[in-house]
């Protein structure tokens, strides 16, 4: 099975989703793993301001913060091997990644008035 691990900066909840201030990145990126998910990949995030353990602990991720500070966050881990930082990826990219065929996000639909007529 292949595995994705995140190392999200502090956010203000485990996802980053949260709050009135919604930062699209995450709301796509939150999409992006649960397909990821679905396609059978373990996915594991960590959040710096609840886990901050789990940073020190892993090397790559240790080394990233030690280097670049907290602007190399996030730190993202593919198989245990270092394959971004400082940015969240898009779904064609951790696609390439993990060998697997990128999948476009769903469209919302349009909305149905036209003009002054509504339906």
């Amino acid at each position: 099975m292949k595995t994705l691990q995140v190392y999200d900066p502090a956010l203000c909840c485990s996802s980053g989703v949260c709050g009135v201030d919604v930062d699209q990145t995450l709301v796509d990126f939150a999409a992006d793993l649960n397909w990821l998910k679905q396609q059978g990949v373990a996915v594991t995030r960590f959040n710096l301001a609840q886990q901050p353990l789990a940073f020190a602990q892993e090397a790559a991720v240790k080394a990233a913060l030690d280097a670049g500070g907290a602007e190399a966050l996030p730190v993202l881990l593919v198989d245990g091997q270092l394959r971004g930082q400082g940015r969240y990826p898009s779904r064609a990219e951790l696609a390439q990644w993990l060998a697997l065929t990128p999948e476009a996000l769903p469209v919302a639909p349009a909305a149905c008035c036209s003009g002054s007529r509504c339906c």
